[in-house]
């Protein structure tokens, strides 16, 4: 027999998680209480709803990212299919964009798993040593730090580490992390600072959640920020421009006919 234990329907009821959607739910839990009984049979903590929304509004949108101008060139060529629009600035968040939150917590999960519960900085130096090196053997980025733009620092990365010590996600993984751009400019002498992938990453592990839960918060912020850029896009469209742009170049690379 084919089933989920997620939810089923009949012609009288709809169930999630063993409870009526009409009458335990609707209108008693909102969407994050929903999402996370979805995934995780179980209501969240209110330290843990919170966090999640926090993570939820810093993915929500970063303007003309390269998944923006995907969904609003989609919507440009199928403007009755919004649903592909969104889907194609959701496909590529993989290693490079958005998704690299879950390598990140994969990467601090497994450097983490030797170090004490509080551990010093010598330890989680030693420690961010270790992951680095092994993560230069198997040929892997080293996540979670260095931005194109915020060179000198990524602003949402103390806002982030404030709410995680307040709502008790301050642990091993955050200090190791913060440890990995102190080694990269004690031994290399690199000035790479953490940035959001850092932190989200840390505090997926510190809330003591799957890696793969890091890269699906993204997803499901992002996409209501694309839903954003597609409303704009209607209202306001720029993906011809974009498209002309490139026509454009297009242009001044052929070569004129003899």
């Amino acid at each position: 027999m084919i089933k989920t234990e997620i939810g089923y329907t009949t012609p009288e009821t709809i169930t999630v998680r063993g409870k009526n959607l009409a009458t335990e739910l609707l209108g008693k839990v909102d969407f994050i209480d929903m999402m996370l009984l979805t995934i995780f049979n179980r209501v969240p903590s209110a330290a843990e709803k919170a966090m999640v929304n926090h993570i939820l509004v810093t993915a929500c949108d970063h303007g003309l990212t390269p998944s923006a101008m995907s969904a609003r060139l989609t919507f440009l060529g199928a403007p009755e299919a919004m649903q592909a629009a969104v889907a194609a600035g959701l496909l590529g968040a993989g290693s490079v964009f958005l998704g690299t939150t879950q390598n990140c917590a994969e990467m601090l999960a497994a450097g983490a798993q030797g170090l004490s519960e509080a551990p010093d900085d010598a330890e989680c130096d030693a420690a961010a040593r270790a992951m680095i090196g092994a993560s230069r053997e198997k040929k892997q980025p080293i996540y979670g730090i260095g931005h194109p733009i915020h060179v000198n620092g990524d602003p949402r990365v103390p806002t982030l580490r404030e709410l995680a010590q307040e709502l008790g996600y301050y642990g091993k993984h955050w200090r190791l992390m913060n440890a990995v751009p102190r080694v990269f400019l004690q031994d290399r002498n690199r000035n790479l600072p953490m940035n959001v992938v850092g932190a989200i990453g840390a505090i997926i592990c510190d809330m003591g959640l799957d890696p793969m839960i890091a890269r699906g918060l993204m997803l499901v912020g992002r996409a209501g920020g694309l839903v954003a850029h597609l409303y704009e896009e209607r209202e306001h469209p720029i993906g011809q421009e974009i498209w002309d742009l490139v026509l454009a170049q297009d242009e001044r690379n052929v070569a004129p006919a003899r």
